[in-house]
């Protein structure tokens, strides 16, 4: 747990799945993305805490009430043969933005990267998002222009043959 005032970083617990999925359908509303979830709080909970987990996340929270997320999972560099992780999702409510809150969530995942001897953090953000590069900028990311992501949808996956 990390706490600063009355802010409280912590790992998400199972009891938690449904107050995340709301975080992550406000992120998807933020992003005027919101007609692409459909996942559900049990299909998240089953990849964060079932047999086989996919993913982990961690909660900001400020006076008892969820503000923000960080939702992430490991992936590998094979340069440096080390495992890295990918941070698939930062969130904070717009009423508590420019709180720390923000800085907060990543400096978390950042510690855990340390921790787990990683070689890397990596995330994506979209390229209309000008106050995100910012605020990733500040904290010491560097946005790379070489790379793009190159995506395979679920209803592309069987059809991949013909790519």
């Amino acid at each position: 747990m990390t706490s600063c005032s009355n802010l409280i970083v912590r790992f998400v617990e199972p009891g938690d799945c449904s107050v995340l999925f709301k975080l992550i359908q406000g992120l998807a509303e933020y992003e005027k993305l919101s007609h692409t979830v459909t996942g559900n709080a049990l299909t998240l909970e089953e990849h964060l805490f079932g047999s086989h987990k996919y993913i982990e996340a961690i909660l900001a929270e400020s006076a008892g009430q969820a503000v923000g997320f960080a939702l992430f999972f490991h992936n590998y560099s094979t340069f440096l043969t080390k495992p890295g992780i990918y941070l698939e999702d930062l969130f904070v409510l717009p009423e508590y933005r420019r709180q720390g809150i923000g800085k907060a969530l990543i400096t978390k995942v950042a510690q855990i990267a340390v921790e787990r001897d990683c070689g890397r953090l990596e995330w994506s953000v979209l390229d209309r998002n000008e106050s995100a590069k910012a605020f990733y900028r500040s904290m010491g990311a560097s946005i790379l222009d070489d790379w793009q992501i190159c995506r395979v949808t679920e209803d592309m996956l069987p059809h991949t043959n013909s790519l």
